[in-house]
């Protein structure tokens, strides 16, 4: 079929090649290039249309990178410019453009004219999809790390609670049943110390059990995890927790509520680092399709631009890393001598159960 039985004027087609931003080169038999539209010209070497092809190379191997093939990502073996058996109509191509280095494109080689031989190769930049795949497989990948790091977290912390705790609680009885029988006061003495070891023992282990993923998170949700952590904070570090709940015993997806768990638990022990305080408000509410988490002191704050905050800084990158992989952001404001607020918006439309 051609342009004049599809009555399409030759000028419409000539606007086309002129003004596409698909860069379009025509070969001839010989595999020198003929023409080429603009956006070819602005992206390849000159030396593409000066210099004479050769016997075993073509002028096009200038700007030529080599093709994806289903060999190697980037190869020159059977080229398409040679190669009539292969189907080249789509396949990614590696050039070396004027100004942005070697990019990849999508491109189609096919016969315009199977007389003459004539070739033309249409070539469109993947630059922009590729990184958005990057970013979508980054952002994929994380989430399958931090689902991992979760699930590993809780098989240890129930093992913990329903193992190791178990056992220990086991032999503490044993040893208060120890003390009841007809021992020696130097022996009494003895299981009295091993019983205050295991005891203390006993609870660095619940607590560690806790602290690596509450059974209340997964069974209660965020209200229950919060103030039972909350507990724990004012009797380990004698500093007040004022929790505040919003949410009417509204659930959300597991995902979600990790995060807001995570970027809690590390502003609060930002908090009890940094800030030298004994009081931090925590709010936890809904509003307008978000779930919203406000934590805040009034301690001794830092300067939120600077490039050497205190600590290594990567507990307010995990923070902000988490709260995007479920479409959320963190705005973080702190005034030096007079406080840190730390908000987390997630939307949850997608996401409450």
């Amino acid at each position: 079929m051609n342009p004049s039985s599809l009555n399409i004027p030759i000028e419409l087609l000539q606007k086309q090649f002129e003004h596409s931003s698909d860069a379009i080169i025509f070969f001839d038999a010989g595999h020198r290039v003929m023409a080429m539209n603009s956006r070819a010209e602005r992206l390849l070497d000159r030396r593409v249309l000066e210099e004479p092809a050769g016997p075993d190379s073509n002028s096009f191997c200038f700007s030529c990178r080599g093709y994806t093939s289903e060999e190697e990502p980037m190869s020159c073996l059977n080229c398409y410019l040679s190669n009539t058996e292969k189907d080249f109509s789509s396949f990614q191509l590696y050039l070396e453009t004027k100004t942005k280095g070697v990019v990849p494109f999508s491109a189609s080689f096919q016969t315009v004219d199977t007389a003459a031989g004539i070739r033309v190769l249409t070539l469109r930049d993947l630059t922009n999809q590729l990184m958005t795949q990057q970013l979508l497989n980054q952002n994929t990948m994380m989430k399958s790390v931090i689902k991992a790091q979760e699930d590993e977290r809780k098989r240890i912390s129930r093992e913990l609670h329903d193992s190791v705790a178990q056992e220990l609680i086991s032999s503490l009885v044993d040893l208060r049943v120890l003390k009841y029988l007809n021992v020696q006061e130097e022996a009494l003495q003895k299981i009295q110390q091993t019983e205050a070891s295991l005891t203390r023992l006993l609870e660095q282990i619940r607590n560690l059990s806790v602290e690596l993923r509450p059974a209340s998170l997964d069974d209660l949700g965020l209200d229950a995890a919060f103030r039972s952590h909350f507990k724990w904070i004012e009797k380990n570090y004698g500093v007040l927790v004022r929790f505040v709940a919003e949410l009417g015993g509204q659930r959300f997806n597991s995902e979600v509520e990790t995060v807001v768990y995570r970027v809690c638990q590390e502003s609060v022990l930002n908090a009890l680092k940094y800030a030298d305080i004994d009081e931090i408000n925590v709010r936890l509410f809904a509003s307008a399709h978000l779930l919203e988490l406000m934590v805040s002191d009034q301690g001794n704050g830092f300067d939120v631009n600077t490039n050497d905050p205190k600590g290594t800084g990567l507990g307010i990158y995990g923070m902000k890393e988490r709260a995007e992989l479920v479409g959320g952001e963190i705005s973080i404001t702190s005034i030096r001598g007079e406080g840190t607020t730390v908000h987390l918006r997630v939307p949850f439309g997608a996401f409450s159960l």
